[in-house]
């Protein structure tokens, strides 16, 4: 029998609309863009990417992006033409915001092409996009049209952007585009699956799918030392990691990356700053570490930087919130310390300084979850099945595979979504 991932490999079927509204400095869900579209090339899809950057703003009146946000026309005309000439069997959405807008589903949808979107975010539920606001964790307005935000400037710290971005969630929301217009969502982790649903997406059409990473076994004999990966701000848990290491005059964490705080980390005593390095310097220095630290503040969804510290046996010291506890098994994959406590975090990492022989074990079970969970080829079998659902459940649309096995799959699946629903 040929499956699902073999028969969307090859024509006509196996072309995939990638879409995606790129961020003014690249960040994380940027480069989990970038590793999904290699993972799907190098298995022999055809992809193609629409794509908008954050840099067209600087030069675009506040009429027109306001208009954009809302409802691009923009998109309208060129996913139209996109569709025509490519003519792809799933259109895979990431970020929309600011300037693709949510009416890209509605481009697909007149085309009777199956949308997945990615949620790397809570941006559809909360204007600050993490459920985060001076400092706390704030879920206010999950679950509600999110107008709170624009009273608290969540979003960019502006009362007017932050009403641009509730506008179009309220527009859309009474559109029903996040109901209707999307046939499947991915969430990143069971956590985030979770508050999608209690923000009000339908249940039934949220799969989870973490983030991958490719990389080589194991990491160097002399493992010391803790290191830090991502961007120097607030939400990072920056200032809590700064406030542990007063408390540890002997240890030494080393720093990689840039952003709003980077200067309070280049003038710590006990800091080795590297600034932004490339994915390669990164694994590198995760290779030699006794353990990485993720201390956040607010809910992520799924830190590519665990992954790669797992494929690189780097046990992690993670904050008890959010899907952090999920990924992080505490005393076998990692340790995990009470949230913005900086002496528990402190407590934390003299516990593993102290025992690096613990440290070495953990980072062997964290390999093994890696191998379990988070390599490219299970990564890819979890996005093929999260596809073959999006094909199967298009009502009215054609089997396009040339498989008998997908027409039952689609009766199967639209009978578990009536039942589901």
């Amino acid at each position: 029998m040929v499956s699902f991932a073999e028969t969307l490999a090859g024509r006509p079927a196996g072309r995939v609309l990638v879409v995606h509204n790129a961020y003014q400095y690249k960040g994380g869900e940027d480069s989990v863009v970038e590793a999904e579209l290699e993972l799907l090339q190098t298995r022999g899809h055809r992809v193609e990417v629409y794509s908008r950057d954050n840099d067209e703003l600087a030069g675009a009146g506040p009429f027109t992006t306001a208009r954009d946000t809302l409802w691009s026309p923009r998109t309208m005309r060129e996913m139209a033409a996109r569709i025509s000439a490519f003519q792809p069997d799933v259109i895979h959405v990431h970020n929309t915001f600011p300037l693709i807008s949510p009416s890209v589903c509605w481009a697909a949808a007149r085309a009777h092409i199956p949308v997945v979107q990615t949620l790397h975010n809570f941006r559809l539920l909360c204007a600050s996009g993490m459920f985060l606001r001076d400092g706390e964790v704030c879920e206010d307005c999950l679950g509600k049209l999110p107008w709170r935000g624009v009273v608290h400037r969540c979003y960019r710290g502006s009362a007017g952007h932050s009403a641009m971005l509730v506008a179009m969630l309220g527009l859309h929301r009474a559109l029903r585009t996040y109901q209707n217009k999307v046939t499947r969502y991915i969430a990143l982790s069971e956590f985030s699956r979770a508050k999608l649903i209690q923000g009000g997406l339908p249940a039934h059409k949220i799969s989870v799918k973490p983030n991958f990473v490719t990389a080589s076994a194991g990491g160097g004999s002399e493992r010391k030392g803790g290191l830090f990966v991502g961007r120097l701000a607030r939400e990072k848990g920056i200032a809590l990691l700064l406030a542990a290491l007063n408390r540890l005059p002997g240890a030494i964490v080393d720093v990689m990356g840039s952003g709003p705080e980077a200067g309070a980390v280049a003038r710590h005593a006990r800091v080795r700053h590297h600034g932004r390095q490339e994915q390669s310097a990164v694994l590198a220095a995760m290779r030699c570490a006794a353990y990485l630290v993720l201390p956040s503040i607010t809910y992520e969804n799924f830190p590519r930087t665990i992954v790669e510290a797992f494929a690189c046996g780097l046990p992690v010291i993670a904050s008890r919130l959010g899907a952090l506890a999920e990924i992080v098994e505490d005393t076998r994959t990692g340790l995990l310390f009470e949230p913005g406590s900086p002496e528990d975090l402190a407590q934390k990492i003299a516990w593993a300084e102290a025992d690096p022989a613990a440290m070495r074990r953990m980072g062997e079970n964290a390999r093994g979850e890696y191998e379990l969970k988070y390599t490219a080829e299970i990564n890819y079998q979890q996005l093929m099945r999260i596809y073959q659902e999006a094909v199967a459940c298009m009502p009215g649309s054609p089997v396009r595979i040339g498989d008998d096995t997908l027409a039952t799959q689609r009766d199967q699946t639209r009978t578990r979504l009536r039942v589901d629903s």
